[in-house]
């Protein structure tokens, strides 16, 4: 088997915002700092979770490296408290997995994506950020799942602007799903062309894949 389907997890899979919400705003309460809303913790995930601090706590003069130190320790402890997968994805997943190799592959940190996929997702390659590989959007993290799988084609599919743009760079097909943290115009606006309204479009793109190979 040469061709199989790697997934982003946060916002594709599982929706883990309200765990990620709870988390950041624990955080910012330890450090004093005002609180924020979903909506605000939802645009600044996709990029991981230092990324996340630095935007939510822009011009407060905390180090985003220290609020690193307080998020992690607690949101490996209720990072299951809210987080489930999207309607139709344990379907989509047991069918696409029966047929092909599949591999989630986060820019979450990589213990806590392994924790969590171990959980949803026991006995699927699960490859978080690590210390020395770049983190999506370079294509080097999709380049080591693909590598793990043993695959030489394939199709990742994701649902914000970093997904598309880490296709591209991988050289794969990207699949934008939309019940995600980013709406189809803003993907749109960064290239992409392929969307999921529901799980079973991306049973449906595959089935057009294969009758098309």
């Amino acid at each position: 088997m040469h061709f199989g389907i790697l997934f982003d997890l946060d916002g594709t899979l599982l929706d883990t915002l309200g765990d990620i919400h709870g988390a950041v705003n624990y955080t910012m309460r330890r450090f004093g700092l005002p609180e924020k809303t979903r909506e605000e913790v939802r645009s600044a995930i996709g990029h991981g979770v230092l990324h996340i601090l630095e935007k939510v706590s822009e011009g407060t003069g905390a180090d985003p490296q220290e609020l690193v130190q307080v998020y992690k320790p607690y949101y490996d402890a209720h990072c299951l408290d809210t987080t489930a997968p999207y309607p139709g994805v344990m379907e989509m997943l047991n069918t696409l997995s029966a047929r092909y190799p599949v591999a989630v592959v986060s820019n979450k940190l990589d213990d806590q994506t392994k924790a969590i996929c171990s959980r949803f997702f026991p006995g699927v390659y699960a490859l978080g950020q690590r210390d020395g590989i770049p983190v999506k959007p370079a294509p080097d993290m999709l380049h080591i799942a693909m590598k793990e799988l043993g695959i030489s084609r394939g199709v990742f599919v994701g649902d914000s602007d970093t997904d598309v743009l880490s296709a591209k760079n991988a050289g794969l097909p990207c699949l934008s799903v939309l019940w995600g943290f980013q709406d189809r115009e803003y993907l749109q606006s960064v290239g992409a062309t392929c969307f999921c309204q529901t799980a079973e479009d991306i049973l449906k793109w595959m089935e057009n894949y294969e009758h098309g190979q």
